[in-house]
């Protein structure tokens, strides 16, 4: 087995060589997804081989690549069990008659001009009980139900729920990107959720007033009232439906209050679920094994109705996991080889201004989220490379630590080939690609950030006693160049 070559090893790749795994895959997948209709898996895996490549000619053994690759992988087990777990948890959840309830009686009672702004509210509140996977996972389901039944287009639905469950993923103390961060930049949790409310509050307001203007385009009209009581009659004909079969998602939102871990917690709800499925909707026990293995089925005669019901399972979250663990290899490769810090350390020399550096972190953090694949990369990685320039130029980590939430953590989601966009597809039925626009509070969420950065307003920074504390020497022709506030 060939030896890693330490000395090269050490040195970053020049620029030209980084960018050959970055714009084969960016090639691939516009080739493979846009030219060709084919699922990202492929591209990205033939992306994964050639980065090995370009590792293993810079001096790395496969031994430590895959070595990386298995560690990436493996800190992220939880994250593809809990996909997992959610796959059943749909299924069980729509033959117990709980998302069909949550449909029947929100259609009753939302309008569809105010939907999309109710929709983004709900998701932000289920949300902050625990993370944006576990919001779309449940309510979210049963929001997009809502909504195809007010004949609202799904892709707005999706980007509204996606704009709230991911306030609640950057804002939420319970969950687990928001307690990252506050630990990669080493700051205070609560310290970082009440810096966040500075770029975040704005945003979702700017973003809820998008989704109030969009709603007055769509109303009440014989058509979409006809339909919508078509489904409750299809609904009721083949469920019980009940408000106390409601409960069960006030069992969940508590049991994540409560702290209990996600695995456990999810795994109370499958449950619950296949209880009441068996003993309220009379499931045959054997029925309830294969629907959360292979998810719900029902033909009622109603195309809209039929893929609204049709979902769940947990075979059906194995096209998300395989994608998941390549799209992890391939980060993780060009973790190994550096691929990033080449491509972007030398913008650290070009920055001089508050917006600049704050513009260069975004970058990196969006760059991150492209190449790295999982939300968590576009943390660690941007957070490794400009913690210490941060406080040499006289900031607080806090304002690092909020740059990365604002354009690391809720931008993750509106790339099709990240673990975010790919499981949002799962449980959403809507491709990043499609929801992306309608997504305001994830990219309008950067653009505060920057904007804030230029116009200096907000900007967190060291008091001559942290620097002190901290060993701090503020470069002086850094310094210099800084607006100061």
């Amino acid at each position: 087995m060939k030896k890693e070559n330490n000395h090269n090893v050490d040195k970053l790749p020049s620029v030209w060589v980084a960018l050959i795994p970055i714009v084969f895959m960016g090639v691939s997948l516009a080739f493979g997804i846009g030219v060709y209709g084919a699922d990202p898996h492929v591209p990205l895996l033939l992306s994964t081989v050639v980065a090995v490549l370009v590792a293993l000619k810079l001096g790395h053994s496969f031994h430590s690549i895959e070595e990386q690759i298995t560690k990436t992988i493996s800190v992220s087990i939880k994250a593809l069990l809990i996909l997992v777990i959610i796959g059943a948890f749909i299924g069980s959840w729509v033959a117990a008659g709980i998302v069909p309830s949550m449909i029947y009686y929100g259609i009753g009672i939302l309008s569809p001009t105010y939907y999309l702004l109710t929709a983004c509210i709900i998701s932000v509140f289920v949300s902050m009980a625990g993370n944006a996977w576990f919001a779309a996972g449940t309510i979210g389901v049963a929001l997009m139900g809502i909504g195809q039944g007010l004949g609202i287009p799904l892709p707005m639905v999706a980007g509204a729920v996606v704009s709230g469950v991911y306030f609640g993923d950057k804002m939420s103390p319970l969950s687990d990107v928001t307690n990252f961060t506050s630990a990669v930049v080493g700051i205070d949790l609560f310290d970082h959720i009440r810096n966040l409310m500075n770029t975040t509050l704005p945003t979702l307001i700017i973003s809820l007033l998008l989704y109030t203007f969009i709603g007055f385009k769509f109303h009440s009209d014989g058509a979409n009232l006809s339909q919508a009581a078509e489904i409750q009659k299809i609904l009721s004909d083949n469920f019980v439906i009940s408000p106390l079969l409601l409960i069960p998602l006030l069992i969940i939102v508590l049991i994540f209050v409560l702290k209990i871990p996600a695995i456990p917690g999810l795994s109370i709800g499958v449950i619950i679920g296949a209880l009441i499925a068996v003993f309220v909707q009379q499931a045959p026990l054997g029925d309830m094994l294969s629907i959360m293995n292979n998810g719900f089925t029902i033909e009622t005669g109603n195309e809209v109705t039929d893929e609204l019901l049709n979902q769940g399972g947990i075979q059906s979250m194995m096209y998300t996991v395989s994608l998941i663990l390549i799209a992890l290899s391939f980060g993780a490769t060009l973790e190994k080889a550096r691929i990033l810090e080449a491509i972007l350390g030398a913008l650290l020399n070009r920055v001089k201004r508050t917006g600049s550096l704050i513009s260069a972190t975004a970058g990196t953090c969006i760059a991150s989220n492209v190449v790295g694949c999982d939300q968590f990369m576009s943390v660690v990685i941007p957070g490794r490379m400009y913690l210490n320039e941060y406080k040499k130029r006289g900031f607080h980590p806090k304002l690092l630590g909020r740059t990365l939430e604002d354009c690391g953590t809720v931008t993750a989601c509106l790339l099709p080939w990240t673990t975010c966009g790919i499981f949002m597809y799962s449980v959403l039925g809507v491709s990043a690609l499609e929801y992306a626009p309608y997504a305001f509070f994830c990219y309008l969420s950067t653009f505060v950030a920057i904007t804030y950065g230029y116009f200096n307003f907000r900007i967190n920074r060291l008091s001559p006693e942290e620097q002190a504390e901290m060993g701090i020497v503020i470069d002086g022709a850094k310094e210099s160049s800084v607006p100061t506030s």
